[in-house]
C-alpha cells in the first residue's frame, strides 16, 4: 500500500513541477504577435497563390503590419479593394497600383510554326523542357502541355486547340504569377494592363539568330532592329537577337507594330487603324511638278 501511495505521490509532484517549468517557460519564451495582423488576414482572399511575393496570405499579412506603409505592396487576387480595406485596418493611406495581366509571348501557331516531330511522353511541358527540343524547330517557344493551365487557380488560362497556344482571359486573371512560374520556356510575364487596356508587346522569347529564327517560325523576331530605330520614346531594346518593349516607357504609339517585318509586335485592344487614303495619280504628279 505504502509503494502505491509513494508511487502516487511521486508522480503527482512530477507532473506539478513539469506544469511549473512549461508555464515559466512558455512565459519566458512567448512571441507576441500583433493582433493587427489577424485582422489583415482575415480580409485578404487566403489563395495564397504567392503573387504578392510573401508566403501565402500570413506572411502578406505581417509583411504589411510590419513594414507600416503598404508602398509597393498589393494583393493581386483582391486588388485595390482588399488594400484599401487592408489601409483601413492598419490607418495606412492605400496607395493606388495599376492593374497588370499575364500575356503570353509566343505568336508561334500551328499555322506559323510547323511541327516537325511529335512528343508522345507524359503531357508535361516541364518534363518535356527537359527532355528535349519541342515538336518544332524552335527552342524557345510554347511546348503547348498546359503547365500554365493547371497552375491558375482561376481558370483564366485556356490552350486554344486551333493555335496550340494559351489564351489569358483578362478579366479572369489576378496576375498571380502562378503560369509564370510554371512555364519552363519563360514565354509567360506579368504586364500592366495599360491604360484603356491596351498593351503592346512583343510576342516572342527567340534568341536565335535572324535567320534560323525565321526557319522555325514565320512570326518569330529575327532581331532586324528596326523597331528600335522607329520607336520616339527609347521604349525598345535589342538584347541578343530579341526586341523588348518596356511598359513604363511605351506611349502606345504604334509605330513599332507597323514597322517590324515579322508581325512579331502585338498591340490590343486598339481600334482598327483607317485605311490610307489613296491619293490620285494626277495629282500626285501635279505635286511633283509643282516641286
Amino acid at each position: 500500500m505504502n509503494l502505491i501511495l509513494v508511487a502516487v505521490l511521486s508522480l503527482g509532484a512530477i507532473g506539478l513541477i513539469s506544469a511549473v517549468v512549461l508555464f515559466v517557460a512558455s512565459k519566458k519564451f512567448a512571441v507576441y504577435e500583433d493582433p493587427r495582423i489577424g485582422r489583415v488576414a482575415e480580409v485578404l482572399p487566403q489563395a495564397n497563390c504567392g503573387g504578392c511575393g510573401y508566403p501565402g496570405c500570413s506572411g502578406f499579412a505581417e509583411a504589411c503590419v510590419k513594414a507600416g506603409s503598404l508602398d509597393g505592396k498589393l494583393c493581386p487576387v483582391g486588388g485595390q479593394a482588399v488594400m484599401t480595406r487592408v489601409a483601413a485596418i492598419l490607418g495606412l493611406e492605400a496607395v493606388a497600383t495599376e492593374p497588370k495581366v499575364a500575356v503570353v509571348r509566343c505568336n508561334g501557331s500551328c499555322e506559323h510554326r510547323p511541327r516537325m516531330t511529335r512528343y508522345d511522353g507524359v503531357p508535361s511541358c516541364a518534363i518535356a523542357h527537359a527532355t528535349y527540343g519541342g515538336e518544332t524547330g524552335c527552342t524557345f517557344g510554347c511546348l503547348g502541355c498546359g503547365d500554365c493551365v493547371s497552375a491558375c487557380q482561376f481558370g483564366a488560362i485556356r490552350m486554344n486547340p486551333e493555335t496550340g497556344l494559351p489564351e489569358v482571359d483578362a478579366n479572369a486573371c489576378t496576375a498571380c504569377g502562378a503560369c509564370v512560374k510554371a512555364c519552363p520556356r519563360h514565354i509567360i510575364e506579368i504586364r500592366p494592363k495599360g491604360k484603356n487596356e491596351r498593351r503592346v508587346y512583343v510576342s516572342c522569347v527567340n534568341k536565335d539568330k535572324g535567320a534560323v529564327t525565321r526557319k522555325a517560325c514565320e512570326v518569330g523576331c529575327i532581331g532586324c532592329g528596326k523597331c528600335v530605330k522607329v520607336c520616339p520614346f527609347e521604349a525598345i531594346t535589342l538584347t541578343d537577337n530579341l526586341a523588348y518593349i518596356d511598359p513604363a516607357k511605351c506611349k502606345l504609339c504604334r509605330k513599332c507594330e507597323q514597322e517590324c517585318p515579322q508581325g512579331a509586335i502585338i498591340a490590343v485592344n486598339f481600334p482598327p487603324r483607317k485605311p490610307k487614303a489613296e491619293v490620285p495619280v494626277e495629282e500626285t504628279k501635279m505635286e511633283v511638278e509643282s516641286k
